[in-house]
């Protein structure tokens, strides 16, 4: 009986089937790590900069005349356009080269658009946000200049003048409407004769400097002094015609016609002529 026992658990035991169990592992992929050396820059104590001399605005002139005069007076030798008229219109349009128009447009003489096809910019004037015509260099603006004044009817008046009088093309920019500014022919012509801009006009004409300068104070004419005669009176310090009058007992009318008088100034040294003085008239 023990026997069947055991033969039967035996048996059975052998149908059932063996299972196992596998543990798969997932392994979650690895991140790469980076290590990154930073290295500590140690900053040197920076110096606070010293704000930039102020350039007076004689220095700004000064360097713009420096810089372009030379390429004014070419532009004068190939179009006939006072050199002097040239710098002084680049002067006061571009704040002598310092001017945020001439800065951004290389425009220095405050051209506007007009029928112009190349690059442009756009800058408050007489009205806001204008179009003014924009340039590579410098140089192209003053060629741009001198054709802008060449070609337009209105400025023709202008080249009937002679090259190194600047004072009719100051004038005569205004009145063909190159500004509307009325005191515009007055400011040119100051910046042309406080920097002696005239002289390159002179350079390219091949003249001497002929150009006005300011003209010095005659010394007074000495009052005449007639020969003292009989009933004659030379003037002296302190005298009037009033106090004469009195002293030769005449009239200041009288006094007055007879030595052709129109006012009452008289000189020291003067002779005056007056009648025979009466010995008991008092001096006033």
């Amino acid at each position: 009986m023990l026997f069947c026992v055991t033969t039967l658990l035996i048996s059975c035991g052998g149908s059932k089937k063996a299972t196992t169990t596998r543990k798969t592992n997932t392994h979650s992929p690895r991140k790469a790590e980076v290590h990154r050396e930073v290295k500590e820059v140690k900053r040197t104590k920076e110096e606070p900069k010293k704000p930039l001399a102020a350039v007076s605005y004689k220095e700004k002139v000064q360097n713009y005349i420096f810089e372009y005069a030379s390429i004014a007076k070419h532009e004068m030798t190939e179009y006939g356009i006072p050199a002097s008229i040239t710098l002084a219109q680049g002067i006061l349009e571009s704040g002598a080269g310092y001017g945020e128009l001439t800065g951004k447009a290389n425009n220095h003489f405050g051209i506007k658009c007009h029928d112009w096809t190349g690059d442009r910019v756009y800058h408050d004037d007489d009205r806001s946000q204008e179009c003014f015509r924009k340039y590579e260099k410098a140089s192209h603006s003053f060629r741009d200049h001198s054709l802008f004044l060449k070609n337009r009817k209105r400025y023709a008046k202008l080249f009937t003048y002679k090259q190194d009088d600047y004072k009719s093309w100051a004038y005569g920019l205004r009145a063909a409407g190159y500004a509307t500014d009325k005191k515009y022919p007055v400011k040119l012509i100051s910046i042309i004769e406080r920097y002696n801009l005239y002289t390159y006009d002179a350079e390219v004409l091949g003249k001497t400097n002929t150009a006005e300068r300011p003209k010095t104070e005659k010394a007074p004419k000495a009052p005449k002094v007639f020969k003292v005669e009989k009933g004659a009176y030379v003037v002296k310090k302190g005298d009037t015609l009033y106090s004469i009058s009195r002293r030769y007992n005449i009239k200041v009318e009288e006094l007055k016609a007879y030595n052709n008088l129109k006012d009452n100034a008289i000189v020291i040294g003067q002779v005056l002529k007056v009648e025979e003085p009466d010995d008991d008239s008092e001096e006033f």
